[in-house]
């Protein structure tokens, strides 16, 4: 069946422009609260010849070319391929016809220009629905003008207009003229979803070719004539300049000029290698400015704070000071997490051009805006008078949510007066980054003589990490008696979003203590997740943020798919998890031969509602699961006199491909619009792989990386290579 909705609250939400020279239709739509990337393009050049304007449009030019002009930056979650989908799904648009085009900061046009949370599809999807079927409208409107048949008898597929009893036809591109002077409807009818023929099909990433032959396009390939190019040394956390000779620095051949602002030196010259020698030769001496922080000092520190800190309560359910007193088995668990760099495989770098009361800001942003307004305010002019043009964002993660290396850029930029490109390298990223709060949590759980689970207690501390909780997830609502608590500390270590920020740890920690409890009452550790999830489903207490249909259905699907305890030579551990709008359940394998343990496959099951694109899908359920491993097994962060311990990939450790098991992708057919799917496959993965560790070993994972735990060394875990 078709479904008839409203286009939007006037027709002004769907302008039509007719295009100069040859003419175009211009179809606009808002973008209000959505989270949608930029769009490149190929031979676009002919296309924008022919158009007047696109801003946020959905274009078609004479030639019969779609061009949608994509707000939001792409930072490889593939939106950039999905989004141009849904618009020529409901346009009946040739795919290979499709062009898009990287918008520049306009908040006047698009409203919220960033990219974040895994939201840019359910945000978007009715709306970009809507503009390809108003499109559409007016084009067959058009051509039933023109033939004068009526329009119900109109047909449109892949880029082509026709009427069978006349025998007419032609492409898009033929009618924009006078579609440009029709009146958009004020509701459009969207396609059945049966009928979808580009949605849920496999297409590659419409960057994939530029990508691969070195086409530039991200913030590092950006070159202006005429620029100079700045590196910086910045601060320890919790300290300040107090002296500075740079002398030396300003000597080495290449360098223009040496700069201090704040806590920084930038060192400025006309490329980049003479300024990385040159900032190592600078003299810098440093003073208190706030706590010096070492890693020793926070384990002491989160030991107290969980014992003795006051904790801001989150959830409060039932009584549970009575639960745990009449509790037959009380069973304890503390979980802990380190400092995380984002470590995105293109470090920061942004360009800057400060011209009197307008700056020109180019390079890779999550949040063009913040970085617009920061620059603003930086300045004291108007944030209209700040430009910013988006590249491609080689990763991301959270990292480039902020915008401390784009005004860094604007400082040096002022004090030379003249454009100049900061460059970042890798120790620069790793050592004055924002990085992942370090986290510890305390669980207790209440069992009754029957083994039921009648109490449970959280309790988490983490460093400037906000609110460590996610209290209305699973298993908040399946258990009568529950207390959520929250403690923040304050630190000079700078933190930030991390990719799932908060349940990329959460979800290991919340996840192995389950099994810790349907170890402690004899039960199989998926039927024990089922038993909760069906109490919350027949009798939940308080409120649920997660629908507890759809994580059953990844559960039981997980079980089917692994195999799920129907192997004794295989040693299996279970996670589940909803986060960003999404579920995924995880199943890993390990084999023990000789004594010693082979993690052989992960097994994945995700519920993201429908799926626009099983390419970019299986991609991030993959990718997920790698860096949820990867971050879970072998990578840390530790602090020395507020300085990270760990400047380079030889000594903060990455996984490695030798390392990535075979994985294993399925989707559930939910009926669900698109949920996100950028973040959800990340946080399962430690719990599934620490559980079967577990299963296989006896050894418990309480904090990460698995691989500096004593509990951890003696196994000798091997890999099978997927």
């Amino acid at each position: 069946m078709t479904m008839k909705t409203q286009t939007g609250t006037s027709r002004r939400d769907f302008l039509k422009i007719a295009g100069t020279t040859a003419g175009g239709l211009v179809i606009g739509f808002n973008w209000f609260s959505c989270d949608s990337p930029k769009m490149e393009v190929l031979s676009i050049e002919q296309v924008l010849a022919q158009a007047k304007s696109f801003n946020s449009f959905l274009s078609i030019s004479p030639t019969g070319d779609v061009v949608i002009y994509s707000p939001n930056p792409e930072l490889g979650q593939n939106i950039k391929t999905s989004f141009p989908m849904v618009v020529a799904e409901e346009l009946e648009a040739d795919w290979e016809k499709v062009r898009v085009v990287q918008a520049n900061l306009d908040p006047q046009k698009y409203e919220r220009q960033l990219t974040g949370g895994s939201g840019a599809m359910p945000h978007s999807w009715e709306r970009l629905r809507k503009a390809g079927a108003t499109a559409k409208f007016l084009l067959v409107a058009a051509a039933a003008q023109s033939w004068n048949v009526p329009a119900s008898e109109i047909n449109v597929s892949k880029g082509m207009i026709s009427h069978e009893g006349s025998g007419k036809k032609g492409h898009f591109g033929e009618f924009v003229d006078l579609a440009s002077t029709l009146t958009a409807p004020e509701e459009v009818t969207l396609k059945d979803k049966k009928d979808f023929t580009i949605i849920g099909t496999p297409v590659k990433n419409v960057d994939a070719k530029d990508m691969y032959t070195g086409k530039p396009m991200y913030g590092l390939d950006f070159h202006r004539e005429g620029m100079f190019y700045a590196m910086i040394q910045r601060a320890p956390f919790g300290m300040k300049i107090s002296q500075v000779d740079d002398s030396a620095a300003r000597g080495v051949l290449g360098v223009t000029n040496v700069v201090t602002f704040g806590s920084s030196v930038a060192v400025v010259g006309t490329s980049t290698w003479p300024l990385m020698k040159a900032k190592k030769m600078l003299k810098i001496s440093y003073e208190p400015d706030g706590v010096v922080e070492s890693t020793t000092d926070h384990d002491k520190l989160f030991t107290d704070l969980l014992a003795n800190g006051k904790g801001d309560v989150k959830r409060k359910d039932g009584d549970v000071a009575s639960a745990f007193k009449s509790a037959a088995k009380i069973v304890t668990a503390e979980y802990q997490c380190p400092f995380l760099a984002h470590s995105p495989m293109e470090p920061e770098n942004f360009f800057a051009h400060v011209q009197g009361d307008k700056v020109e800001l180019v390079g890779p942003t999550q949040t063009p805006d913040r970085a617009r307004q920061e620059t603003a305010r930086l300045l004291g002019i108007p944030p209209e008078n700040v430009s910013v043009e988006i590249t491609r964002l080689g990763g991301g993660f959270g990292r480039r949510l902020r915008a401390d290396y784009v005004v860094e850029a604007v400082e040096v930029s002022r004090a030379i007066q003249a454009p100049v490109k900061v460059t970042w390298s890798r120790e620069d990223e790793l050592t004055g980054g924002a990085y992942r709060p370090a986290v510890r949590y305390r669980f207790e759980a209440a069992l009754d003589a029957a083994g039921t689970l009648i109490g449970y207690k959280l309790r988490g501390v983490g460093m400037n990490a906000g609110n460590t909780t996610r209290e209305t997830n699973f298993p908040s609502g399946a258990v009568d008696h529950v207390l959520i608590e929250s403690i923040e500390h304050a630190s000079s270590i700078t933190t930030n979003a991390w990719r799932a920020p908060i349940t990329n740890f959460l979800a290991y920690a919340e996840q192995s203590f389950l099994d810790e409890v349907a170890l402690a009452v004899g039960k199989d550790p998926v039927d024990f997740r089922l038993e909760l999830l069906n109490r919350a489903k027949t009798n939940p207490v308080g409120a649920l943020g997660y629908d507890v249909d759809r994580m059953i259905g990844v559960v039981k699907m997980a079980k089917e798919k692994s195999n799920w305890g129907k192997n004794s030579s295989i040693k299996q551990g279970f996670s589940v998890y909803f986060s960003h709008k999404s579920y995924v359940a995880q199943v890993a394998d390990i084999e023990v031969s000789g004594g010693v343990p082979t993690l052989k496959k992960i097994t994945a099951v995700t519920d993201c509602g429908l799926v626009v694109n099983p390419t970019g899908a299986n991609h991030q359920v993959r990718g997920g699961i790698v860096d949820g491993m990867g971050h879970a097994m072998y990578t840390n962060l530790t602090f020395e006199a507020g300085v990270p311990k760990q400047r380079n990939f030889d000594t903060y450790r990455l996984i490695r491909l030798k390392e990535v098991p075979e994985i294993e992708t399925h989707f559930v057919d939910s009926g669900f619009d698109p949920t996100g799917l950028g973040e959800p496959a990340l946080p399962p993965t430690g719990g599934a792989i620490a559980n079967a560790i577990f299963a296989a070993t006896g050894r418990r994972l309480r904090s990460q990386p698995f691989i500096e735990q004593k509990e951890f060394s003696d196994i000798q875990l091997q890999i099978k290579r997927g």
